[in-house]
């Protein structure tokens, strides 16, 4: 028997008693921004977001990335923001409607993942998929980090379904 309850999906409004992706809706720098600097500085949308602080720019597209379970039939999946290089970006941007664009790019990781401190900057690599899905990411193998020691590793059911009732109670505050 499974130990989560029912939730509210944020984006269709209906109750669920499956996994939830784990989801952000933004990358944390642009969650760091106040009001005021979030309607002057940044754009945001589900896909792209891009924040211009005068001499800076920073760019950041919404990307899945899939942790193992090891010992159940179902991955997590994460739905995470990375920032890209102004060259990637445009490349991204220009081609996200081209189902069949498929290249990589280099990208770091720009959400906070409960249970495991800091995890901005965790270099990935990040893969566009055919057909317009969202691009995954896969971390770099040679970090040392606790994430992406379990990224390819894998983790257990009990560890998956602790973070999804992290996220449902960060979702609810």
């Amino acid at each position: 028997m499974d130990l989560l309850p029912t939730y509210t999906c944020l984006t269709c409004g209906e109750l669920h008693n499956d996994w939830p992706a784990l989801t952000f809706s933004s990358p944390l720098h642009y969650d760091e921004l106040n009001d005021h600097d979030k309607e002057n500085t940044a754009t945001l949308d589900s896909d792209f977001c891009v924040i211009e602080d005068g001499e800076t720019t920073d760019r950041f597209i919404r990307c899945t990335l899939l942790q193992t379970v090891n010992d159940y039939c179902e991955d997590l999946q994460y739905g995470l923001w990375v920032s890209l290089s102004e060259k990637s970006f445009h490349d991204y941007k220009d081609n996200y409607n081209n189902e069949n664009h498929e290249v990589s790019y280099f990208g770091w990781l720009c959400n906070n993942i409960p249970g495991y401190g800091s995890t901005l900057s965790i270099p990935t690599t990040v893969y566009t998929q055919k057909g317009n899905s969202r691009p995954e990411i896969v971390p770099h193998n040679d970090f040392d980090h606790a994430f992406v020691k379990d990224y390819y590793n894998g983790i257990s059911k009990e560890e998956a379904e602790k973070r999804i009732m992290e996220m449902i109670d960060l979702t609810s505050d």
